[in-house]
Order: structure tokens, then C-alpha cells, then sequence
């Protein structure tokens, strides 16, 4: 059986990290898990909850520690947030376990998905302008910190296959030990 590397996907808010990992792990029998809600479960409150009682600073530390665990794991595909990998420490933490693919979606694609979403605190606090000057800053940020990009300008479906025939190439490109 084939032994998958733990993903950590990243890219911007609404690119499909979370949409294409889930249907991708299904396909593979691999676990999922959305790092968004994984904090939102290890702290008892929602995204926005910590934001607004603790400041972004705080969410960050958090993010950081669930980066860490997460990726640690093995054969599992991992949502981040939309900023966890733009932060080094982050990447450096991921690097030493899993792999990292960027989902590149443009820019009209992901604001249409995330324009005034409650739960995206960055999102329902900037206008477009202002979310499009995020994204410009991000995705070299991404681009850096991926081991393989996918271009998400398609179908769902279209990006699901991608990401499973990426996976299955990293799979084939990780180190065997020597046989005994």
C-alpha cells in the first residue's frame, strides 16, 4: 500500500484549500483536516472570537502550534489559513514533516467566495481593493513556501484531480529506505 506524505495545502482565502482537500482526501483515503477549525476546537471559541478578545497576534501564536502538530502527522491533508504560511516560522515547521502545494486561484475568484464573510476576520473587514492588495503581497509568499503549485482556475473536479495527481507525484518522489 502506498503511503502517502502528509499536504499542508495554502494559498489565499476561498482558493479551495478546504472544497478540493476534502473531495481529494476522500478519493485517496487520507484524513482531512481544516486548520481553521482545528484551532477553533483546541481554543473553545471561533476565528473571530480570538480575534477580537486576543488580536491577531494571539491567533497567530496559535496557528503557529497547531501548524506544528498538524503537519507532524502522517498521510494527512491539511488545510491552513489563508496568512499561515506566509509566516517563516510556519514554513520552516511544516517543511520538516510535509509538503506543501499552493492552490493558485486568481484574485476575482476568491473574493467572490469571501467578500463580507463573518467568519473570515480579515475578509469582513477590507474592501476589495484592500483584500486584492493582500493577496499581491501573499502569493509570492506562497509560491516560496510550496513544494508544488496547482493553478485552481478550473472546476472543482479539475482541481481535485490535480491536487490527487500532484500528491501521487511527491509520493513517487519521496525517499524509500534501503531494502534489508
Amino acid at each position: 500500500m502506498t503511503k502517502f506524505p502528509s499536504i499542508v495545502l495554502c494559498g489565499f482565502m476561498g482558493c479551495g484549500k478546504t472544497a478540493i482537500g476534502q473531495l481529494a482526501a476522500r478519493q485517496l483515503a487520507m484524513e482531512f483536516i481544516d486548520a481553521d477549525q482545528y484551532i477553533e476546537q483546541q481554543a473553545g471559541m471561533s476565528i473571530p472570537e480570538i480575534f477580537n478578545r486576543y488580536g491577531e497576534g494571539e491567533f497567530r501564536d496559535r496557528e503557529h502550534e497547531a501548524m506544528k502538530e498538524l503537519s507532524a502527522r502522517s498521510g494527512c491533508i491539511i488545510a491552513s489559513g489563508g496568512g499561515a504560511l506566509t509566516f517563516q516560522r510556519n514554513v520552516e515547521a511544516v517543511r520538516r514533516s510535509a509538503k506543501i502545494i499552493y492552490l493558485d486561484a486568481p484574485f476575482q475568484d476568491c473574493c467572490k467566495r469571501i467578500m463580507g464573510d463573518a467568519n473570515r476576520p480579515l475578509a469582513a473587514s477590507s474592501s476589495e481593493k484592500e483584500l486584492n492588495a493582500l493577496y499581491q503581497r501573499r502569493k509570492g509568499l506562497y509560491r516560496a513556501a510550496a513544494h508544488k503549485t496547482i493553478r485552481n482556475d478550473g472546476s472543482l473536479n479539475h482541481g481535485v484531480q490535480e491536487l490527487v495527481r500532484v500528491i501521487c507525484e511527491l509520493t513517487l518522489e519521496q525517499p524509500h529506505p534501503p531494502e534489508a
